[in-house]
């Protein structure tokens, strides 16, 4: 089954940072789409964890080894440094405690690879300013009544996590809304301000 690409832009970037035969967890594997990816250009040895069945059903469809799980309740399972690799891409505003959850994917993986749409967008600010309504964007498809997203961040939010847990950043990578790179010289304002996603290397 192919991968298609254009829905995600982030896709590239995260397969980037991923070396050949890695040992990888992709945790909120949805429908594959990445760890079909990994495996196909990067011959990895990929794991997932999903929580919908459906998004279960379609990665075991595509020949993925993937078992239904909360992200919130059972990375505990896990054994420290169990993988070179632990990916949470577009998940993690989705969780219940983006805390933990990160914690815990620091505690697993000898790297965390972490995505996610950057709610201090210039969009996103101009919305609530001028429409005074909670904003609809191609990252942030859904109404605030029917969405899966419950804890929204911005970039700044995201460091200042990553800075309480003790983390450090060895890469990190703003997207504007066209998917394109923003200048690594640029402070951290200006990604948070233009940058409509992110994406970042963690480790512990």
């Amino acid at each position: 089954m192919s991968v298609n690409r254009a829905q995600r832009v982030d896709l590239e970037v995260v397969t980037d940072l991923i070396p050949s035969r890695s040992r990888v967890l992709d945790v909120g594997s949805g429908d594959g789409v990445l760890l079909e990816l990994l495996q196909e250009t990067k011959q990895v040895d990929g794991r997932g964890l999903e929580l919908s069945q459906r998004g279960v059903n379609e990665c075991v469809a595509r020949g993925l080894s993937v078992v239904q799980g909360d992200a919130d309740k059972d990375l505990e399972f896990y054994p420290d440094k169990g993988f070179d690799f632990v990916v949470l891409s577009q998940t993690l505003q989705a969780t219940r405690n983006p805390k933990l959850v990160l914690d815990e994917l620091l505690r697993i993986g000898n790297r965390a690879i972490v995505s996610f749409p950057n709610f201090g967008h210039w969009r996103v600010r101009f919305s609530l300013l001028v429409k005074g309504r909670m904003p609809v964007t191609k990252d942030l498809p859904y109404s605030w009544y029917d969405t899966p997203n419950i804890h929204f961040c911005t970039i700044r939010d995201f460091v200042n996590l990553c800075e309480e847990l003790g983390a450090t950043v060895e890469k990190a990578t703003a997207l504007d809304a066209n998917g394109q790179k923003i200048g690594l010289s640029m402070p951290w304002w200006f990604w948070n301000f233009f940058g409509q996603q992110a994406v970042f290397l963690l480790r512990r």
